[in-house]
């Protein structure tokens, strides 16, 4: 693992040795501060010493925009360093295990494989799974312990997105808790209390690819169903993928189902107890969760950021990138910039542009499932608008020690009938 500096508060620090990779940054929730500096004085930012090496930092909204819209110029391709700043996480020679998808390939390989899954997320099969969605998220929140404290991290949001990917995935419903845990195992490195070695990280996810090896071949002879697997069984973009690519597509759908939308769903919980207005507004007008659901996934920003690799020199914000160089969008910047979006350090669930954020990314790569997200947050507050009156959070959040994932460990709360 990556050696972990000490924070230094943002405006002490010089310029050029601002470092906003530095996970510890991300855990302790002071990110912010380096991030307003410079967008305010340096938005396209070098990083000559860090952890993982030089970097570019891209902090403001239009900045990011050039990026995720130009692909032929900032490449997304595993073999070039792939979609995160942590190169380790990736390369199996520095201890890590090599996950290539979808996610991190130029097209034309990365439209076919894309292609192949994204009818999971159709407005059909949507519509076929919200009536499930519902049912499960009502029985999670009619179990809940009314005027005791517990985690509402594991309690709620853990458990309704492992029942999601289950069915998703159509896996053994019993079995779900490892979908969670192969979750956690993906983005984890040693030392972070998730594995103790990257032996241990290979290990667990040859489990998982042995498990789906499985269901793929129940279901790659057998008809089509409207499942992950059986349309990558299906599609000729996909089937005959090898072996590290279909772990690494599993890894993508698994974190992408899993990790964005439980974070955004204590993120919810946690937005509305620090803004009660905005509460007293939600419980005056509960239509305005159609609004207000983007709103959350814009304040959370449950992906920090996203990187690329320059595939030849260019120039960004004023500064010359270099073919080679490393380019880091930071989203939860982007979603703070105030040239763009309007009081954007605040909360405010009735905006009158409330998609106009950057945590689905943009162009070609934009989240395939983003819209079944937003499904997720909107049933679990229209049911606990119909139980509860309130979701009180009763001590300070455990944030996760991530610069990619921001999310939660725990988060304290006692429900008021």
């Amino acid at each position: 693992m990556a050696a972990e500096r000490p924070a230094v508060a943002a405006a002490s620090i010089p310029l050029d040795e601002i470092d906003v990779s530095n996970p510890v940054l991300f855990e302790t929730d002071t990110v912010g501060d380096y991030f307003a500096r410079l967008r305010a004085e340096d938005p396209v930012h070098f990083c000559a010493d860090s952890a993982y090496g030089p970097y570019w930092s891209v902090t403001r909204y239009n900045d990011i925009m050039h990026v995720e819209t130009h692909h032929q110029i900032y490449s997304s391709e595993a073999k070039f360093g792939g979609i995160v700043i942590d190169d380790s996480i990736q390369k199996s020679g520095q201890g890590g295990i090599d996950l290539p998808n979808f996610i991190a390939m130029d097209p034309p390989r990365h439209d076919a494989q894309r292609k192949a899954v994204s009818p999971i997320v159709a407005p059909d099969n949507l519509a076929r799974m919200s009536g499930l969605i519902r049912e499960r998220t009502a029985g999670v929140l009619d179990s809940l312990p009314v005027g005791e404290e517990f985690d509402w991290v594991p309690t709620v949001s853990i458990e309704l997105t492992t029942r999601m990917l289950a069915t998703l995935f159509d896996f053994p419903y019993e079995e779900r808790a490892k979908l969670t845990r192969w979750s956690d195992v993906i983005t984890a490195q040693p030392g972070t209390g998730i594995i103790d070695s990257w032996e241990q990280r290979t290990d667990e996810l040859m489990e998982c690819a042995g498990a789906f090896q499985t269901l793929w071949n129940e279901r790659v002879n057998a008809d089509p169903e409207p499942d992950l697997i059986s349309m990558m069984a299906h599609s000729e973009a996909t089937r005959n993928m090898p072996p590290e690519e279909f772990l690494g597509n599993l890894a993508l759908l698994i974190v992408g189902g899993n990790d964005t939308t439980r974070n955004s769903m204590s993120g919810s919980v946690l937005a509305l107890h620090q803004n009660p207005k905005e509460y007293e507004k939600l419980l005056a007008d509960r239509k305005l969760i159609d609004s207000m659901i983007p709103e959350v996934i814009r304040w959370q920003t449950p992906l920090a950021h996203m990187r690329r690799t320059a595939l030849e020199d260019t120039e960004l914000g004023g500064k010359t990138i270099r073919k080679g160089d490393k380019v880091v969008m930071w989203y939860l910047s982007g979603n703070r910039d105030d040239e763009v979006i309007e009081n954007p350090e605040a909360f405010i669930i009735d905006r009158a542009r409330p998609r106009q954020h950057l945590s689905f990314g943009f162009g070609i790569h934009r989240c395939v499932g983003n819209r079944l997200g937003e499904l997720q947050l909107r049933i679990l507050w229209e049911e606990i608008l119909k139980r509860f009156s309130r979701i009180e959070v009763v001590g300070e959040p455990e944030r996760v020690r991530s610069n990619f994932v921001r999310g939660y460990a725990t988060l304290p709360v006692k429900i008021h009938a």
